[in-house]
């Protein structure tokens, strides 16, 4: 397999501060991964680096082949689909969703009077019926549901057809219902051998979706662990991640977690 993400030592520093510190890890095409961990540490930064929107302040991030401050990262990021809070601030809330999917073909935010042939349409079309959303494809983005939103997103992300698929923290301000119609579209595209890498941050085990392969834990800049999910996400390696005790359950390809009662920590 090729790997879509080679890591070496990468470090991010802003001012006295360290955001990532010596990261390691690499991403093959045929994985999903989920990286977990608490606010601050450096989850959405890790995102970032792999979208090729901010650069290491040392070592190496190779991205889809190409090495971040050797390419134009300009020709790199049509390659990666991207979710995040700070793009859906950017879509126009009167924009009807199918032009939200389709006007992705040329990486913009908003149609204006680009022109768009009937592959594209079909493509938009389909994407959201992938996505459950097509019964929705005449409504504006602004009428939507959270997790309408959400999954209208994803469909978008996979629009160009990219080599890697990145979602931060996708579920974020979810209900229980909208939460487990994402993880059921998200599980939906892992078991897909023909979806790209797909790499997916949370700060909830329950929302990582069945078919998910890998997983790495992040507490303050620094790995915790890395590799195999049923390998790196136990009770000892999430309890060290987010400092406290943790009684975890796995049951029908789902898991939860919550904090060790006194009594039964002591």
């Amino acid at each position: 397999m090729t790997a879509v993400l080679e890591f070496a030592d990468v470090t991010i520093k802003r001012g006295q501060a360290t955001l990532l510190d010596g990261i390691d890890w690499t991403v093959e095409e045929d994985e999903r991964w989920v990286i977990l961990g608490p606010n601050g540490a450096g989850k959405t930064t890790l995102l970032q680096v792999a979208a090729a929107m901010i650069h290491p302040t040392s070592g190496v991030a190779g991205i889809l082949d190409e090495v971040l401050g050797t390419v134009d990262v300009f020709e790199l990021r049509p390659r990666i689909g991207l979710t995040s809070a700070a793009l859906a601030e950017r879509i126009p809330r009167d924009e009807r969703v199918h032009d939200v999917v389709v006007s992705a073909s040329y990486g913009v935010v908003g149609r204006w009077r680009e022109a768009y042939d009937d592959l594209d349409h079909d493509r938009a079309a389909n994407l959201l019926v992938e996505v459950g959303m097509q019964h929705l494809t005449g409504r504006t983005f602004g009428t939507l549901s959270e997790g309408e939103r959400k999954r209208v997103q994803i469909a978008r992300a996979l629009m160009a057809d990219p080599e890697l698929l990145l979602l931060d923290e996708p579920a974020a301000g979810l209900d229980l219902g909208g939460r487990e119609d994402l993880v059921s579209t998200l599980s939906v595209l892992a078991m897909d051998a023909d979806s790209p890498a797909t790499v997916l941050v949370s700060h909830h085990v329950e929302e990582i979706p069945p078919g998910f392969t890998h997983a790495l834990l992040l507490r303050e800049g620094r790995v915790m662990a890395s590799g195999l999910l049923d390998h790196v996400v136990t009770e000892a390696n999430l309890s060290a991640t987010f400092a406290m005790p943790l009684v975890l359950s796995h049951e029908d390809g789902r898991w939860a977690a919550r904090r060790k009662s006194r009594h039964a920590a002591g």
